[in-house]
């Protein structure tokens, strides 16, 4: 049985943070994932993605905003049960939980925060017969490291801003990159929008609109695909690749919490108007993406400060009577516990007699 004060059902940013903010509480916190590294979506699925809108940072890669969470947080000891999914939760009759993961792994807490950013997820993928034959042969729902594209022949799919962002980056990695979608128009950001129609009639990128791939070929690896023009003259044409990646989105899913007796709308979990991020279950907290109230915004930043806001609350919970003090960093410093202390020089004025 493992247990601390602040059990975190979710290893994102928005998780890593909570750990900051429980420390400089004095409060331990132990983090659950499904995936085997921390980091959610920014580890996993597009680690090589620049980011602009994270203060004091004008552009961080999503991997690198992790490493830099991971060294905030080291002084303060989490611990992480990582590679599991958080499955179910039973509430004790001392108001403490019990969070039990598919393989069993249990953990007791008197405050359970879910951060699960979107919850568990899975790649929207095409309607191709075969393809399930070709993924990680050639096929790739995800963007991990983009120098494993180096040299190769690229078709990404998909008319968002996923989609416009890699074929940009890819444009100086890949030997030969193809955009194809389904129609003329786009939904990404319109500067994307006008980077992609730049290159296009530069020559740095093949630009396919009123198509779709509806075919795979190939013996052991990906080899070409098939794509259907909307043009009945142009019919059908077959393409040489060396990679496919349809980015079509994620299909998010609550996955087990959805039976944890939350309540649930539109596919997030329903907190108390950003007084604390509260669920309808006392000692239960939502926060980050997976949380909706009035007023929502799905950024890391929001997270961050939903973060800040919980932590507040679960400290009270954990010690009901007991006063806390809000301090600065810039004043108390941050006292990790494996004994570390950061805290600003102080002056020392000293007093000369005449």
């Amino acid at each position: 049985m493992i247990k601390t004060d602040i059990l975190i059902i979710g290893a994102g940013p928005t998780g890593l943070f909570t750990v900051f903010e429980a420390g400089l509480l004095k409060l331990k916190t132990h983090l659950i994932d499904a995936l085997p590294q921390p980091g959610g979506q920014c580890s996993e699925i597009y680690p090589k993605k620049p980011i602009y809108d994270i203060p004091a940072f004008p552009e961080i890669l999503a991997g690198d905003l992790v490493k830099n969470l991971m060294e905030q947080i080291k002084p303060f000891e989490p611990g992480f049960t990582l590679g599991e999914r958080a499955e179910t939760i039973k509430k004790l009759e001392d108001d403490t939980f019990i969070v039990t993961t598919n393989k069993g792994t249990k953990h007791h807490a008197p405050v359970v925060v879910i951060a699960g950013g979107l919850g568990s997820f899975e790649p929207r993928k095409p309607p191709i017969a075969n393809i399930a034959d070709y993924e990680d042969k050639g096929v790739n729902y995800f963007i991990k490291d983009p120098e494993v594209y180096r040299d190769k022949k690229v078709i990404i799919a998909g008319g968002g801003d996923s989609a416009l962002d890699w074929v940009i980056f890819l444009a100086d990695v890949a030997s030969e990159v193809s955009l194809v979608h389904r129609r003329n128009d786009f939904r990404g950001a319109l500067d994307s929008v006008e980077k992609v129609s730049e290159l296009a009639a530069l020559g740095k990128i093949n630009l396919i609109t009123n198509a779709e791939i509806v075919g795979l070929t190939g013996e052991d690896q990906l080899e070409k695909v098939v794509i259907r023009h909307r043009d009945e003259a142009r019919g059908e044409e077959f393409k040489d690749v060396d990679a496919f990646i349809p980015l079509f989105g994620l299909s998010p899913k609550l996955g087990p919490m959805a039976n944890w007796g939350l309540e649930i709308e539109k596919n997030a979990i329903k907190v108390d108007n950003s007084y604390d991020y509260q669920t309808n279950i006392s000692g239960i907290y939502a926060i980050g993406d997976v949380n909706t109230y009035k007023g929502k915004l799905k950024l890391i930043l929001s997270g961050f400060h939903e973060a800040a806001i919980m932590c507040q609350s679960a400290y009270q919970r954990i010690n009901p009577g007991k006063k806390y003090v809000l301090k600065y960093t810039t004043v108390g410093g941050v006292e990790g516990f494996d004994g570390t202390k950061k805290e600003a020089k102080r002056e020392v004025v000293q007093s000369i007699g005449v």
